[in-house]
């Protein structure tokens, strides 16, 4: 008797045909198992750790449309150009299409000629575009970047938080929801706004274990800059600033020096950023200096190394900023440099906001000072931070190294 061909099955030929790989990495597999059976699950797994396979495998599977709420035009732009190279009918909408555009896309909806439609979730909560999507059979709705849900999650976005409204106009479709920094608390959080199962959740290891994490005292960031980038001359990195002041500054600094560096914050204009960002995946430019604009959803899998110029404002940023480094599986180092103004310039966040969300921004900005200033295994407690146990020595670290043989960077 022939073998019935499973879901699963069909999945892994749609990895190997359509994605090129071979096997599928860590808890790609235990999560796509409860989504081709319509089982809402929130999928938490590192930066670089394939996530979105986990949404894009079953597109090609279920008959009807995937939606994925995304946070960031470029994110959606980058996701749609990787899916329509590979032949995937794939498209965005957003503020960036023209009319003529617009309506292209709308038509091709009704003709279910769509796979898989990324959108804002400020376009989504549009009654128009709400009322255009319940008429189509949608049969799976991704919530990508799911930490924006979270009042307890520093890149709260209170749009995320009408999702389950959204939600409940598509009772057919299963929801997956992911993201990369979660702690325990905001991955309740997310479960209770969407209405996710407790037991639904697919957790990764947050470990990156072959990121070498580092940290080191600012004195003149333009020298120590340079000179950490002259050790790596040619290879591809991101360094990150505070302001976009201080992000133009060292740009410009930098390349009077002759390295191959660009600048990307929010206040430059759109197309000047998709032609920074575009240089950079190409490796036409080795090095961005950005802002925490710039990095969000970037496929380069080479980027060798993550430098911080300014203490990020939380442990979740610093986490997800580094994952951007090493997505190859290669050694990347991750080195952060700060001084006690930092904590001054991180203040600035807090003016205007009600003493309960100052007191919250202040123990998040004091959970990344004590980050910088422990003296043992740096993993063992960005890990805890995250209540996932490690045990020392990791042997890529500053401080473990130092300890043991004193090496550093």
């Amino acid at each position: 008797m022939e073998k019935r061909e499973t879901p699963l099955d069909v999945a892994r030929a749609a990895l190997r045909e359509v994605f090129g790989y071979s096997s599928f990495r860590s808890l790609q597999e235990e999560a796509l198992k409860r989504v081709l059976i319509k089982k809402d699950t929130l999928v938490i797994m590192p930066t670089g750790g394939g996530k979105s396979l986990c949404y894009q495998i079953p597109a090609l599977l279920f008959p009807g449309l995937t939606i994925v709420v995304s946070p960031l035009i470029a994110l959606m732009k980058d996701q749609v150009e990787a899916l329509q190279k590979r032949g995937i009918p794939a498209y965005f909408l957003n503020s960036t299409l023209d009319l003529a555009e617009y309506e292209e896309i709308i038509l091709r909806l009704y003709r279910g000629d769509i796979r898989l439609l990324y959108i804002a979730p400020e376009t989504l909560m549009k009654p128009s575009i709400r009322g255009m999507l319940c008429s189509l059979a949608v049969d799976c709705l991704a919530i990508d970047e799911a930490h924006c849900i979270s009042e307890w999650g520093d890149e709260f976005r209170p749009e995320y938080r009408q999702l389950y409204q959204v939600r409940k106009a598509f009772p057919d479709a299963v929801c997956v929801a992911l993201t990369a920094t979660a702690t325990p608390a905001v991955q309740r959080d997310i479960c209770d706004s969407l209405r996710l199962p407790v037991g639904g959740i697919v957790l990764d290891s947050f470990d990156r274990p072959n990121l070498f994490l580092a940290v080191g005292e600012k004195f003149d960031i333009f020298t120590q800059a340079s000179m950490f980038i002259r050790r790596r001359e040619g290879v591809s990195g991101m360094i990150y600033r505070f302001s976009r002041r201080e992000v133009e500054a060292l740009a410009m600094a930098l390349q009077d020096e002759g390295l191959s560096v660009a600048a990307y914050h929010a206040g430059l204009d759109e197309e000047t950023r998709s032609a920074v960002q575009e240089q950079f995946i190409r490796g036409e430019v080795d090095v961005i200096v950005a802002t925490v604009a710039f990095g969000m959803g970037i496929d380069k899998p080479d980027v060798r190394f993550v430098l911080h110029a300014d203490l990020p404002k939380s442990m979740e940023q610093y986490y997800q900023q580094i994952g951007r480094a090493g997505r190859d599986g290669k050694r990347a180092d991750c080195v952060l440099l700060y001084e006690q103004n930092d904590m001054e310039k991180l203040s600035f966040l807090m003016r205007g906001k009600t003493p309960e969300e100052q007191e919250k921004m202040m123990a998040t900005c004091q959970d990344m000072w004590d980050f910088a200033q422990v003296k043992t295994c740096r993993r063992v407690h960005l890990l805890n931070y995250f209540q996932e146990s490690y045990k020392p020595p990791c042997g890529m670290c500053d401080n473990c190294l130092r300890a043991t043989a004193g090496e550093g960077i």
